[in-house]
């Protein structure tokens, strides 16, 4: 099982303080022989609807020395976890959170800015310091 981000339990008590319940963590599917380890597994219920809402979130610190480096393997990762999904829990939207400083510094390069438009990249964004979600970019 692979290690747990930095930011896991902010991001597991971000989600709380949202409404949101905790039902993977982590998130773990099989797709023939490959396993997938997905950060966290949520779902919250919407009380209009009497339905349940479900999401995967893959939490990443960006705290490596290249940030562009690391945001193509959280890219391809995030690619990949989302195919997955597709198969084997086609009612979950994965997202990928991110913290405020790092939405505010890299995310606003063109680069980060295309890619999330071109692969429809749904991103949690997170305030570490006050444990809180301040956007959700659908």
């Amino acid at each position: 099982m692979p290690a747990k981000d930095v930011f896991h339990t902010v991001v597991k008590s971000a989600l709380d303080k949202d409404g949101w319940t905790i039902t993977d963590d982590p998130l773990s599917l099989q797709l023939e022989d490959d396993q997938v380890f997905i950060d966290l597994g949520a779902e919250r219920l919407i009380a209009a609807q009497r339905d349940h809402e479900k999401i995967a979130v893959e939490i990443k610190s960006f705290l490596a020395p290249s940030t562009l480096s690391e945001f193509h393997t959280a890219l391809g990762q995030f690619l990949n976890y989302r195919i997955v999904l597709r198969e084997k829990q086609p009612e979950r939207v994965l997202y990928l959170a991110v913290n405020l400083e790092t939405y505010n510094d890299f995310f606003s390069r063109q680069l980060p800015k295309l890619s999330i438009e071109e692969y429809h990249l749904k991103m949690i964004i997170f305030d570490p310091i006050h444990e809180e979600i301040v956007k959700w970019k659908k």
